[in-house]
């Protein structure tokens, strides 16, 4: 199966070949401007979230370091099972 595209023939008249020479910079020049709006909105988005975030962990009552450990022990304490599979594994 072959697949082909009509071809795009430029026009022969120099006005309609500068006019279209023009739209497509025009085409690209939107693009680009678009682009960089969607960009700078992401960015100041992005910088509000953090500045927002370290705003209220700066709010948040400081911990001391005995209250931290005690609510993260360094070691995790449970009872724990080994289930063994009586098939031989192959790695």
């Amino acid at each position: 199966m072959y697949f082909s595209m009509p071809s795009m023939r430029r026009p022969r008249h120099p006005l309609a070949r500068f006019l279209s020479l023009l739209l497509g910079m025009a085409v690209i020049g939107v693009l680009l401007v678009f682009g960089l709006v969607v960009a700078g909105v992401l960015l100041v988005g992005g910088i509000v979230l953090l500045a927002v975030r370290q705003w209220k962990h700066a709010r948040s009552p400081a911990q001391s370091a005995s209250s931290v450990s005690a609510h993260h022990p360094a070691v995790l304490e449970g009872e724990f099972v080994v289930v063994r599979n009586h098939r031989p594994v192959a790695h």
